[in-house]
């Protein structure tokens, strides 16, 4: 299976979703640099970027806020993912599975659509696989386990999108990157950098004010939750 590109025909899905899995086939992969897969040594995960869409507020994207278990991602947002297990047959699998454990969003309405370019994450030591999938038949989402997630939302696209939303966050590391200001929650780090490329391979981004740098925790303070990696 390659790396990345679609998984269906980009004509298949619906008309706002076409441009994200059309773009996956000539992904700019400078874009994807800093991210670059690790070698021998890592190990495999996959996320599910679930795009769905709400009569209401149109297309959105599926987020979790993980357990506030004390370990190095607790109390983050991210995309529903971990790592592969031996059962799985590859990264679709993974995220699937992964997503049902976390969500218990039902599999039956889910339609894998693309991948992106497998990332690193030098934190975790994970290679991730991130999946694209159209939530065809949207069904009811939860935090199906208090150790693992406190709780889901679905993120509109348009929120995400909406400059007054977004800023950089600067860590005491050294790391300045993006992040995104959704009700309750903050989102940075890995996911806030897949999610920026997302945006912008998909043509929702919108001009914003990449000079607004807060630092990282005056803004989840502000905000209400510890912010995303996956």
């Amino acid at each position: 299976m390659s790396t990345h590109g679609p998984l269906v025909d980009p004509e298949t899905v619906p008309e706002w979703l076409r441009p994200l899995v059309a773009a996956t086939a000539d992904l700019d992969l400078s874009l994807w640099r800093r991210f670059a897969a690790a070698g021998p040594g890592s190990r495999e995960a996959a996320v599910l970027i679930l795009l769905g869409e709400d009569p209401d507020h149109g297309p959105d994207l599926l987020f979790q806020l993980r357990a506030d278990t004390g370990g190095s991602h607790s109390g983050q947002v991210a995309f529903p993912g971990g790592g592969t297990e031996p059962e799985d047959d590859g990264p679709v699998a993974t995220a699937v599975r992964e997503a049902v454990e976390e969500t218990g969003v039902d599999p039956t309405g889910v339609r894998p659509v693309a991948l992106l370019p497998r990332l690193h994450v030098p934190v975790s030591g994970f290679d991730v696989a991130p999946v694209l999938a159209h939530w065809v038949t949207p069904s009811p989402v939860r935090a199906v386990s208090a150790t693992e997630t406190q709780a889901v939302a679905r993120i509109p696209l348009s929120h995400l999108a909406d400059p007054a939303n977004r800023f950089r966050v600067s860590h005491p590391g050294g790391y300045v990157g993006p992040a995104f200001a959704a009700p309750g929650m903050l989102i940075w780090g890995f996911t806030a950098g897949l999610l920026t490329m997302v945006l912008a391979v998909g043509g929702w981004e919108r001009p914003w004010d990449t000079a607004d740098v807060r630092d990282l925790d005056v803004a989840w303070r502000s905000i209400g939750s510890r912010g995303a990696e996956v």
